[in-house]
């Protein structure tokens, strides 16, 4: 039986459902132990008719578009209310508490009906309600006001991971972009490191291998919480145990994954590019990568000139013209030329003065790291590493499960993802059945199209660093921001150094917040929009995230005044003198954002859901990389370009509790985030309902020997605190925790008690523009 959201039961909690089914079970064993021996049973009664609540309910489906495995969902609808909310049948498992709860939002007293404009300081909550004619006056009035004085550049819109769907980022792109182009933000929150190591070095990222996991022998799950992220497939790594084969967790909190998993590692948080060169050392040691696989399907043979510290090419104007050392030869010659023995090292050949292999280039950077140096650096004991690297690169069908892992969002996120999939491709574990390197892959292999035409734009606007949000607004660099238009995210939540996007939002002029719920954003902000929710208007999901493209039933109307995205936009559109874009009929734009997919709307419209990649898709088949030479290329010229090493290296991050500096003195434990069952980010994390079977106030993760020094208690309130500001929460006291290493939750609302970015690491610039919150020093104190 599917797990649903059922409103049949009224005034009947979960709580108290579980009690009352527990008492009623107790009873029925104790009454059956009682009965007398040798009486005649009496006569059965007729069985009363069993009335399907549901048997009349109309039936609507959508997906759950936030940030994680975009779970198809399916309503029943009774005299136009949601009574019930189920995963659907694409689904192979039911749907999260997150899921279900949708059928609880359209009439959570809760939520925003009306839009609500400030009169009050910025934070204090204090709002009125205005009519939507009143409020597009004033947007449409400050709009032409920041366009007059500073340029259309004045005005700053972000969208977040909060909705994926069709009618809501591209249908702001394409708003922002007819009025001329706003400015937005740059640096990703999230998986800035896979997209920075594996676009270049495989060709492509969000490619689907979720339906290879269970087909593995073995899996390393590095850094991420599939358990708690990827509840809709987690069963999948269930089946590699039960089918006899292992799963690592490697992460410094022993997680809901670690529980369920084979092994758990536990490194320092941000040294895990040292730990995967150390094992690629012990590979490339013990010769137990893939030789064949290398040289046919890498460019780990390619030569790069000492001297200018470039790869050769054969002819300049063609960037995939590699050329190699032909070992039988004894010459230079292109790497994709027939009958070719290419040298993977060059000592003892007449090439090894001006050149180097890219094979080399690795090995110098892992030579830096045998596993003594290794386990030094990361605090993870040397044989482990060692029999890792020997069970990944011997097992027959192996892979890492990176999926937007914590270890990305930290100052050597990027490095370690490319080392991660160096280790992949020497191994040959890429292309084959039960092999790859997952990392959140979706219908990236089938390109979707916009649901409204994008103008293309001359003037080029400098965009504001995300993670330095407060300063460059507080500075007016790289630009002065009028209006600031926040949507599909929650800024005051999960922005680094929460105090300082305050204060940002504090100073611009006109902050808009478009939200089911009076957010923590909100709070901040002049004027509130209240959106609709899923099963309240219509769309379709084909996002990079999902490898399902499924069409969102509008199933009733959302509570009050709610509009869509859609229908905000195409009200200012009109008022700006390009309404006509945004005209559309909605069968139109779900037509136009299909028409590259090859899927039709009236063939998802029957089906609800389609599935554009197949459940044998394997990424990179037969090591086909997605990259000009078709091999996985190692050196990555935007790196260099960046200033930064070519090739994939490990130095200690500034923020780290091992550097003898004053601010590791100061704040000597590391801090990391985790995600809850409680929400996605901070969506769902403000609903009661969640109350009843999650956490109702932040938990701060500590090891005993950590508390222990510090005199805290579990179950005591403590804060958590830096130089950026403070975070309280309930201390939860024991082992799963790496010593010197604190967890702090995600997602938590200024409602709640804060954020707990308030805490993290705001440094800009790193490498492929990763977040750092994960490379964050604290202290911990007891609260007084």
């Amino acid at each position: 039986m599917k797990q649903s959201a059922d409103h049949g039961m009224p005034s009947l909690s979960r709580r108290t459902f579980v009690a009352a089914a527990a008492a009623t079970g107790a009873a029925a064993v104790g009454l059956a132990g009682c009965s007398p021996a040798a009486e005649k049973e009496p006569e059965k009664e007729a069985s009363p008719e069993v009335v399907d609540p549901y048997a009349n309910a109309q039936v609507f489906y959508t997906s759950c578009p936030p940030e994680c495995q975009h779970h198809n969902l399916k309503a029943y609808v009774v005299d136009g209310e949601i009574v019930k909310v189920e995963s659907s049948e694409m689904n192979d498992c039911s749907a999260c508490a997150r899921g279900i709860s949708r059928s609880y939002m359209s009439k959570d007293p809760n939520r925003l009906t009306v839009p609500l404009l400030r009169d009050g300081e910025k934070g204090s909550g204090s709002f009125k309600e205005i009519t939507w004619d009143e409020a597009f006056d004033l947007i449409e009035e400050k709009f032409r006001d920041a366009i007059e004085t500073d340029g259309v550049q004045s005005i700053c819109y972000v969208t977040g991971s909060g909705n994926f769907g069709s009618m809501h980022g591209p249908v702001a792109t394409a708003f922002f972009a007819h009025l001329g182009g706003a400015s937005t933000t740059v640096g990703s929150l999230c998986c800035a490191g896979t997209t920075a190591a594996q676009v270049p070095i495989y060709g492509q990222r969000f490619l689907d291998t979720r339906n290879q996991i269970e087909k593995s022998d073995y899996v390393i799950v590095w850094g991420n919480n599939p358990s708690i992220s990827k509840q809709g497939y987690f069963q999948r790594f269930e089946r590699v145990i039960e089918n006899g084969g292992k799963v690592v967790v490697i992460d410094p909190i022993f997680t809901e994954s670690a529980s369920k998993a084979s092994e758990w590692i536990s490194p320092w948080p941000g040294t895990d590019a040292a730990m995967a060169l150390a094992m690629i050392k012990v590979v490339i040691d013990e010769e137990l990568y893939d030789k064949d696989y290398t040289l046919a399907h890498t460019c780990a043979p390619c030569l790069v000139d000492k001297s200018t510290g470039e790869p050769v090419l054969e002819d300049e104007a063609d960037p995939a013209s590699f050329v190699v050392f032909d070992a039988a030869g004894g010459e230079i010659v292109r790497h994709d030329k027939s009958g070719v023995e290419a040298a993977l090292t060059l000592d003892g050949t007449s090439a090894a003065d001006a050149y180097s292999t890219e094979f080399e280039l690795i090995y110098a950077e892992a030579a830096k790291w045998d596993v003594a140096a290794a386990e030094a650096e990361c605090g993870v004991p040397a044989a482990d590493i060692e029999r890792l690297a020997r069970e990944y690169a011997q097992a027959d069908r192996a892979m890492i499960i990176q999926n937007m892992g914590g270890f990305m969002r930290t100052e050597n996120g990027t490095n370690a993802v490319a080392t991660q999939l160096y280790l992949a491709a020497l191994c040959g574990h890429v292309g084959h059945e039960g092999d790859g390197v997952s990392d959140a892959g979706g219908v990236n292999e089938v390109k979707t199209g916009a649901p409204i035409e994008v103008p293309k734009l001359d003037n080029t606007v400098p965009a504001i660093p995300r993670f330095r949000f407060g300063e460059a607004v507080l500075n007016e660099d790289p630009l002065k921001v009028n209006v600031f238009w926040s949507m599909t995210g929650n800024p005051m939540t999960q922005w680094p150094n929460t105090n300082m996007v305050r204060k940002g939002l504090e100073k611009i002029p006109f902050v808009v917040t478009v939200d089911q719920y009076l957010t923590s954003t909100a709070l901040y902000s002049d004027l509130v929009l209240p959106v609709a929710a899923q099963f309240e208007h219509e769309d379709v999901l084909a996002n990079h995230r999902s490898h399902w493209i499924q069409l969102c039933e509008k199933a009733i109307d959302g509570p009050g005044e709610v509009k869509s995205d859609f229908d905000i936009f195409a009200e200012l559109a009109g008022r700006f003198d390009f309404g006509e874009a945004f005209s559309k009929p909605m069968e139109e734009m779900i037509s136009n954002v299909l028409e590259p997919t090859g899927v039709s709307y009236d063939e998802l419209v029957e089906q609800k859901a389609v599935d554009v990649v197949g459940y044998d898709y394997i990424p990179y088949k037969d090591g086909q990389f997605l990259t000009k030479s078709k091999k996985a290329e190692f050196w990555v010229a935007a790196w260099k370009k960046e200033g930064f090493s070519p090739i994939a290296t490990y130095v200690r991050a500034e923020e780290d509790a091992r550097n003898e500096n004053e601010l590791a003195s100061k704040y000597p434990l590391f801090s990391v985030q985790r995600k809850t069952y409680r929400s996605v980010h901070s969506t769902f994390n403000n609903l009661e309902w969640m109350d009843e079977v999650c956490d109702v106030q932040p938990v701060i993760l500590l090891n005993e020997a950590d508390a222990e020094s510090r005199g805290i208690a579990d179950g005591d309130t403590v804060v958590v605190y830096n130089d950026r500001g403070e975070h309280r929460g309930i201390a939860e006291v024991g082992t799963r925790i790496k010593q010197g290493v604190v967890g702090l939750q995600n997602g938590w609302w200024e409602q709640q008690g804060g954020s707990s970015s308030y805490v993290t690491n705001d440094k800009w610039k790193t490498l492929g523009g990763t977040h750092c919150c994960n490379q964050t020093l604290v202290e911990v104190k007891k609260e007084a």
